[in-house]
């Protein structure tokens, strides 16, 4: 089959290295802008840090290399790119400190201990095995095959279960416990059974433990033989001790506990609202004069280049055109921000007064987006993971928005004031024979909110509030 030559026409969507820089920088929390800035200091040479700050920036004096190289300019177009990074690079969190893993203060209990050498790697595995929460979540065998495969270790079940006994001994109490009725219980037996509450709540979590999961109070008062008073005792004795053991302890690389620091800071003064950027720590830039000024050295009078020169020349070119990209890009996100946070700030006015999460008004990507003249996508990239500080807090600006709902009337409400409702009746309710789904949605529909119970049971859980059976109390 012979070869030819075959001309096509298509259209295509490219983004520009530009448009792609900026979308990253618009993604980027205060603090990782911060690391952000900083780390293109670094790799490109013609940035500096402008400790002035002046306000006559230097870098619009508008140098174009292309006026010192005329028509001889003949840099390839990948010299001049923006040095952007790969979609797949994960924006990592920055934390306030580390602290001592669970783990390390284990390890270091364990050395203490009189362990043989064998003792000390089964402990080590089971160190290892331990949750966050502070739990064994792995059987035993699948302990004693890993030591089979990786050390070559013949260690037996039961020679796994005493090594394990001497952990279940080291604080925090409950650790290493492989369910929730053996953490309580390990909890316990670490306490001192001087008081009937005690010896009562230790008896229900070790014969009655499924009915008191259940909340079959009325069951339980009756098989006990004991006063609801007596119960109640117990009960609370019980509620004192810690579910999640792990939990007490400040694991450094914990997603839950990131440092934030607010994107933009909301000042009130006499009923007057003045928003600003959070722009304390982030450093300003420049293009360094320096290489400005080699630039002009190196070309002539006449516009020409020596050959010498041209390579030279090529290079800070590229890193010059690089550098006026980052901070336009720099200019261009501060612009966005503050016109989209203005939106959101003039759509709900009534809360940022008081903080009122009930005046929240609906509010979804596309109003802000109508009303600012940007797309979507470029809303959604602004309020994600965005914070704003307020005279009421630190506040997420993705917990803003919200689906409407209309009323009875025909007025638009926000789903957050229909939370607010809920989340009073439930506070306020009889504990003893607490509001089921079906009650709320009475009550809702009563007030003029037209709601289904399914609706109501997803906001509940929104709310991280359990099903009326679970709140139930003595």
């Amino acid at each position: 089959m012979a070869n030819r030559l075959q001309q096509t026409i298509a259209l295509q969507t490219k983004i520009s290295p530009q448009q792609i820089q900026m979308i990253k920088l618009l993604e980027l929390p205060t603090m990782q802008l911060e690391e952000r800035i900083k780390r293109e200091i670094e790799e490109n040479i013609v940035l500096e840090e402008d400790a002035d700050s002046k306000s006559e920036e230097e870098a619009p004096e508008k140098i174009s290399v292309e006026e010192y190289l005329g028509k001889e300019d003949d840099t390839p177009s990948y010299k001049s790119r923006v040095n952007n990074y790969s979609k797949d690079d994960k924006q990592r969190p920055v934390y306030i400190s580390e602290g001592r893993s669970l783990s390390e203060s284990l390890m270091e209990q364990l050395s203490f201990r009189s362990l043989s050498d064998e003792q000390m790697v089964i402990a080590a595995y089971i160190v290892g095995s331990i949750d966050d929460d502070g739990y064994l979540r792995r059987d035993l065998v699948s302990l004693s095959d890993d030591l089979a495969f990786t050390r070559g270790m013949d260690v037996s079940v039961e020679q796994i279960e005493e090594v394990l006994a001497i952990v279940h001994e080291l604080e925090p109490a409950g650790i290493g416990a492989r369910t929730l009725q053996e953490c309580l219980l390990l909890q316990m037996r670490q306490q001192s059974l001087d008081t009937p509450a005690k010896r009562l709540a230790m008896k229900i979590l070790t014969s009655h433990f499924e009915a008191f999961t259940k909340k079959h109070y009325e069951k339980l008062i009756a098989r006990l033989g004991v006063s609801e008073a007596e119960f109640r005792d117990a009960i609370e004795h019980i509620r004192s001790l810690s579910p999640k053991p792990g939990n007490l302890y400040s694991e450094g690389g914990i997603d839950t506990t990131p440092y934030v620091v607010p994107d933009f800071i909301l000042d009130m003064s006499d009923g007057n609202m003045r928003l600003s950027l959070n722009s304390s720590g982030i450093p300003e830039v420049r293009i360094s004069r320096r290489y400005r000024d080699m630039i002009r050295d190196m070309v002539a009078p006449d516009g020409t280049v020596k050959e010498k020169d041209r390579e030279a020349l090529q290079f800070v070119k590229s890193k010059i055109d690089s550098a006026k990209w980052f901070i336009s890009a720099i200019k261009q996100r501060h612009d966005t921000l503050m016109r989209t946070m203005q939106t959101i700030l003039d759509l709900q006015r009534d809360y940022f007064v008081d903080g009122d999460m009930s005046k929240l008004r609906p509010m979804i990507l596309k109003d802000v987006a109508d009303r600012t003249g940007l797309d979507v996508s470029t809303i959604s990239r602004v309020v994600n993971s965005k914070y704003i500080q307020t005279h009421f807090g630190i506040i997420l600006l993705k917990s803003l928005f919200s689906e409407g709902m209309q009323t009875t009337s025909g007025e638009e409400v926000s789903s957050h004031e229909i939370k607010k409702i809920l989340q009073d009746c439930i506070a306020s309710e009889d504990k003893r024979h607490p509001l089921t789904d079906e009650h709320l949605m009475d009550i809702l529909n009563e007030k003029g909110y037209r709601i289904a119970r399914r609706t109501v049971a997803k906001y509940r859980e929104m709310l991280d509030i359990p099903v009326a059976r679970m709140r139930k109390q003595i």
